[in-house]
């Protein structure tokens, strides 16, 4: 951590047009070094190059420094991927930097503070990891527009999470927008203003997690903490400029606000792929009125964004080693165009999730050849069962032998299977199916479901 401090102090006095921060960190399982922690450090500057001085003074190559998105003219968000290992203790550091674009409350000189607990936990018997968010630096929205940003926010301890605006000093002058409303539960509230309080505003939160059930926690030297459902044990930052712009003809989505279409997936919506494997997800929108021009997102490092025409666009992402397990935030808005002005969609968070399968050298027992609809056969497998008498069964997982179904729909299998497999699982979850199934496409037509181990 020191490193980082060391940094920010280095180059605090540099001119910049900053659009804020989010912090987070995780902990793994442990291992002969100790526990591994990673850091996912994600600074907005108004160019890639004002990142590049924060995190490297400029020279990037060879660094864990990853570009998330820019929205050129506008802003650039970069993340710097740390790692290391945690010591058992707490930390916290307040820390300055350069100045904020200019903006409504008067907020000038960036500050923000950064504090985890690594001490271990009785009820996980390991250092906890801090809430996981993100978002983009800069959303806006239309004077005379009603506008709720739900921030998606997962712990990977299952705390209870909780939003508030930072206080001193936490930061310097923290004067909150007073166009918006923050709930607990991180949910901000804008409604319609008068045109006098158009333009861009600071927003610096902070994100905590506090344990379900009263816990132990116990440092290095062993001196322990006791720590209430009232007690929060990390606390990370989250800033960015929320900008209200001039009133819109229309506040009707699908109008000038782009609208999202199907198949993009829900707010909050948990997406997850083998760790080996790339994941798409489609995303579309309208906007009758205006030309939808762009995707922005914010979301891990690997995420990568392509369009195939106006309002149709393809998020990629290839998970690496220090996402696997994990509950990744990725949040996008589409933007669209009109004589000049600019309008968002809703701000829209999905959790994606790369999980491992760990192989195995017992081969199956017995495979069975099912015919499907299409006349099609489909291979599948049943677990293996144990030679011994009176053992317990090995449960290994479970699987579904077939599924006879008649599915409808104008997308292709050959160019939007991701999509249609995501929809699959999501109605086989509303169908009583365990929330963590996997779809594994067998053939170009084939889809094949399974369920994990009890």
């Amino acid at each position: 951590m020191l490193s980082f401090v060391l940094l920010l102090l280095l180059i605090s006095g540099a001119q910049a047009s900053y659009y804020g921060v989010v912090y987070s960190y995780s902990v793994g399982d442990f291992q002969s070094g100790g526990y591994p922690k990673t850091d996912d450090y994600r600074m907005s500057f108004s160019s890639c190059e004002e990142c590049d001085s924060w995190f490297c003074r400029g020279d990037c190559s060879g660094m864990p420094v990853y570009l998330i998105d820019e929205s050129r003219g506008e802003w650039c968000q970069k993340v710097h991927i740390g790692s290391g290992s945690s010591s058992l203790n707490t930390y916290s550091s307040v820390n300055s930097g350069p100045n904020w674009i200019e903006n409504i409350n008067g907020i000038g000189l960036s500050g923000f503070e950064v504090h985890f607990d690594l001490r271990n936990r009785s009820d996980i018997n390991k250092p906890g990891s801090s809430p996981q968010t993100t978002i983009i630096p800069l959303v806006r929205v239309p004077s005379n527009c009603q506008r709720n940003i739900n921030l998606l926010v997962s712990d990977p301890d299952g705390d209870d999470i909780r939003c508030r605006y930072a206080v001193y000093p936490e930061c310097d002058i923290c004067t909150p927008p007073s166009v918006l409303s923050l709930s607990s539960s991180c949910s901000l509230s804008f409604s319609p203003t008068n045109s006098s309080n158009e333009g861009p505003y600071v927003v610096r939160m902070r994100v905590e997690d506090f344990p379900r059930q009263t816990i132990t926690l116990t440092d290095s030297s062993g001196v322990q903490e006791v720590k209430t459902t009232s007690d929060s044990i990390s606390s990370i930052p989250i800033q960015f400029v929320f900008r209200v712009d001039p009133a819109a003809p229309s506040c009707t989505e699908g109008e000038y606000l782009p609208r999202f279409l199907p198949p993009t997936p829900e707010h909050g919506a948990q997406i997850s792929t083998n760790d080996s494997e790339t994941l798409e997800i489609i995303v579309r929108a309208e906007a009758t009125q205006a030309e939808t021009t762009e995707i922005l997102i914010s979301g891990p490092a690997g995420v990568t964004k392509s369009s195939s025409g106006s309002g149709n666009f393809t998020l990629t992402w290839t998970p690496v080693a220090s996402d696997i397990g994990l509950n990744k935030t990725l949040c996008f808005v589409v933007q669209a165009n009109s004589s000049g002005s600019v309008y968002q969609s809703d701000l829209r968070c999905v959790l994606v999730t790369a999980v491992s399968h760990p192989s195995t050298t017992t081969p199956p027992s017995t495979t069975t050849t099912l015919p499907t609809t299409n006349n099609q056969p489909t291979t599948t497998t049943t677990p293996p069962r144990s030679s011994t008498p009176n053992a317990t069964p090995d449960p290994g997982p479970n699987y579904v032998l077939a599924l006879d179904a008649m599915i409808s729909t104008t997308l292709s299998m050959e160019t939007d299977s991701a999509t249609i497999m995501n929809l699959i699982k999501e109605e086989l979850k509303r169908q009583g199916l365990p929330s963590d199934i996997t779809l594994k496409l067998l053939s170009s037509r084939l889809v094949g479901v399974t369920t994990p181990a009890p």
